[in-house]
């Protein structure tokens, strides 16, 4: 499994797709407490047209990194690489991985061709209504062990009784993070608040929207994509948090138009 020695740690990475393609490649972001197998669904169909760069990122999967986390550190993690790797590339982010994408335009513009935003935020609202879940959330991480606290989060990504698949899927990943880790994971994004540098970014913007997603408030989304200029936006049906995994294919043919477009 390949590894970059980036900022004094091992990060994990791994290539897919024909390198002879000269199409600049697409970096996949993963959300918090989990890894670059959340694209399971995307890298088949993107690596058929261009090379696709995924990777756990700081303190997360196979990037074991034991101190604080922020989320420009993990932006700057993710610029190196791509700079290791041979340049810019349109980067998809979720969740977690999408505050890394906006962190990523601000700070290193000269690394990202383009940004896709998937159910994120320039700064975290928790959903309206949504309290007693948070502090469930934190509670379980106070006094339960990590697949207890997976199993709850799982179920608020994939309500439906047909996707018991992609609920085991993540119980699965999430219940591999060290309790710590995960907090700092938390305290990361509780942190980050990007709305004043987002008028800064000129790439291409695809903002996409889970019209039933139960995590990241609409609000916050809409609110985002407000303060992108020229971002679009895409409102996936009947999706929650997760819509690479609970929509794939609307959702990899939506990306790679933009993405086509782009170039």
């Amino acid at each position: 499994m390949p590894h970059a020695d980036i900022n004094g740690y091992p990060m994990y990475y791994a290539v897919a797709g024909d390198s002879r393609l000269a199409a600049a490649p697409v970096l996949f972001l993963h959300g918090l407490g989990s890894s670059a197998g959340d694209w399971a669904l995307q890298v088949p169909a993107f690596a058929a047209r261009r090379r696709v760069i995924t990777v756990d990122l700081r303190g997360h999967g196979r990037s074991r990194y034991p101190g604080r986390l922020t989320i420009p550190d993990m932006a700057d993690d993710v610029a190196r690489l791509l700079r290791q790797l041979g340049g810019p590339a349109h980067v998809v982010g979720l969740s977690m991985g999408g505050c890394v994408a906006v962190a990523l335009g601000i700070l290193r513009p000269e690394a990202v061709r383009s940004l896709t935003l998937v159910n994120t935020f320039a700064r975290y609202q928790a959903p309206a209504g949504g309290a007693g879940r948070v502090a469930k959330r934190l509670w379980l991480l106070l006094t339960a062990p990590m697949p207890r606290v997976a199993a709850f989060i799982a179920e608020g990504l994939f309500p439906k009784p047909e996707q018991r698949p992609l609920v085991a899927a993540a119980i699965a990943s999430l219940g591999q993070n060290p309790k710590r880790t995960y907090w700092e994971a938390i305290l990361a994004i509780r942190r980050f608040d990007a709305r004043a540098g987002l008028g800064t970014i000129r790439c291409p913007v695809l903002v996409v929207l889970g019209d039933r997603d139960q995590t990241v408030p609409r609000a916050a989304g809409e609110a985002l994509a407000a303060g992108l200029r020229g971002a679009q936006t895409w409102v996936a049906a009947d999706s929650g948090h997760a819509t690479p995994m609970d929509q794939p294919e609307a959702f990899n043919a939506r990306v790679l138009e933009f993405i086509e477009a782009a170039d």
